[in-house]
């Protein structure tokens, strides 16, 4: 699938709070933790918990989010399917959309019980 401008606008634009406890839900009916969630988010975007917790609060937008993220110099290396788009084939103007599945992809991963030191990619 393309993503369009219209997309990448439409989730650039969500609120990180409305989507955050819905990737925490489905975390834990997968028996996963609050703390993996957040050792994966810092991993991908240097926040702290802390810092995930003022995001929150303010209701800022994904673009905000990855505004102000430090991605991981190996953000590249996460590739795949999400939601029908492959991250990799994502044009590099629709940043916020491609860093969005990026920590999708980190997500699911996490939910269908990848080991952590799979999850955190790592230069080979």
């Amino acid at each position: 699938m393309e993503v369009t401008t219209e997309k990448n606008e439409k989730v650039a634009n969500m609120i990180f709070a409305s989507i955050y406890p819905l990737y925490l839900n489905r975390l834990e009916k997968n028996g996963r933790t609050k703390e993996e969630l957040h050792q994966v988010i810092e991993w991908l975007t240097g926040f702290s918990e802390d810092k995930l917790q003022t995001f929150i609060e303010e209701k800022v937008t994904f673009k905000t989010f990855f505004k102000k993220a430090k991605m991981h110099p190996n953000a590249h290396l996460i590739k795949g399917v999400v939601c029908g788009y492959r991250i990799e084939d994502i044009a590099d103007e629709f940043e916020v959309y491609k860093q969005c599945r990026r920590m999708e992809k980190l997500i699911d991963e996490l939910a269908k019980g990848r080991k952590m030191e799979k999850i955190l990619r790592k230069e080979k």
